[in-house]
C-alpha cells in the first residue's frame, strides 16, 4: 500500500477551532495512527475514506487520485473501495450476522433476505466462525462476535486497504488481547493493507510495522520497524 497524504481541514465550533494538517507518504502494509483523544486521528481516517472533505490537499493510494482540491477530484466512498469499521462496529441491530455480512456486497437500498445464501458470505462465515450463529441479531452477540461481523463485511467486496477506527477500545482487556491475535493473524494471512487508529500503544507495538504519531492535528515523527 503506498499512501500518499498532504491535506489541511479546519473546524470550528463556537469560538472554538481546530486544524488538521498532516502530509506523510507510507508503504507499509500495516500502519498505525497513534494518538490521544482529540489529537484529530478520526478526522483523517476519515478524509482518506471519503467521509469528510478537506479543505485542501490531496490523497493518493498507489497512483490513484481519491481527493485533489487543485484537480478538482473527490471520489465518493464506494469509488474509493476502503473498508471502514468503526469503533462501535455499526451492525445494523434488525439484520441477522448473515444479513449485515451480505450486506457490504448490496449496492441497493434493499436489505439482504435472511434466507439468501451466497458463497462469499458462507466463505467469511467461516473464516471468522460465525457460523453456528449467523442467523442471531447482534444484541445476541458476544463483544468479539461483533467485531468478527463487523470485519467479516468489510471484507465482503474485497476492498483496497481495511480502515479501523480504534477497533479494541469497548473490548475488556482479556478479549482485546485475544482479538489483537486474531486481527492480527488474519491479515498476515490475507495480506489486506490496514490503517488502524488508536491511542493504545500495545495496538502500536503488535500492528505498527510504521507508526505515525499524531498530536492537536499535527504530525510528531514517522518511525517504521
Amino acid at each position: 500500500m503506498l499512501l500518499d497524504i498532504d491535506i489541511a481541514k479546519t473546524l470550528t465550533s463556537g469560538k472554538r477551532s481546530f486544524e488538521l494538517k498532516l502530509g506523510f507518504r507510507s508503504s507499509s502494509q500495516r500502519l498505525v495512527i497513534l494518538g490521544p483523544s482529540g489529537s484529530g486521528k478520526s478526522l483523517l481516517l476519515k478524509s482518506i475514506a471519503g467521509l469528510m472533505r478537506p479543505d485542501r490537499g490531496h490523497i493518493r493510494l498507489d497512483g490513484t487520485t481519491m481527493f485533489d482540491t487543485t484537480a478538482k477530484i473527490n471520489l465518493a466512498p464506494q469509488q474509493r473501495k476502503m473498508a471502514y469499521v468503526f469503533q462501535d462496529y455499526a451492525l445494523f441491530p434488525h439484520l441477522s450476522v448473515r444479513q449485515n455480512i451480505a450486506f457490504g456486497l448490496n449496492h441497493g437500498l434493499f436489505n439482504p433476505r435472511a434466507s439468501q445464501h451466497n458463497d462469499k458470505v458462507d466463505y467469511w462465515l467461516d473464516a471468522f466462525q460465525l457460523r453456528p450463529v449467523a442467523d442471531q441479531l447482534p444484541e445476541e452477540l458476544s463483544g468479539g462476535q461483533r467485531q468478527r461481523t463487523a470485519l467479516a463485511r468489510a471484507l465482503v467486496a474485497k476492498p483496497r486497504a481495511l480502515l479501523l477506527d480504534e477497533p479494541f477500545s469497548a473490548l475488556d482487556s482479556m478479549l482485546r488481547s485475544h482479538m489483537r491475535r486474531e486481527l492480527d493473524e488474519l491479515q498476515r494471512r490475507l495480506q489486506v493493507p490496514m490503517l488502524l487508529i488508536t491511542h493504545d500503544r500495545e495496538d502500536a507495538e503488535v500492528f505498527g510495522d510504521q507508526v505515525l504519531h499524531i498530536n492537536e492535528g499535527r504530525l510528531d515523527n514517522l518511525s517504521g520497524s
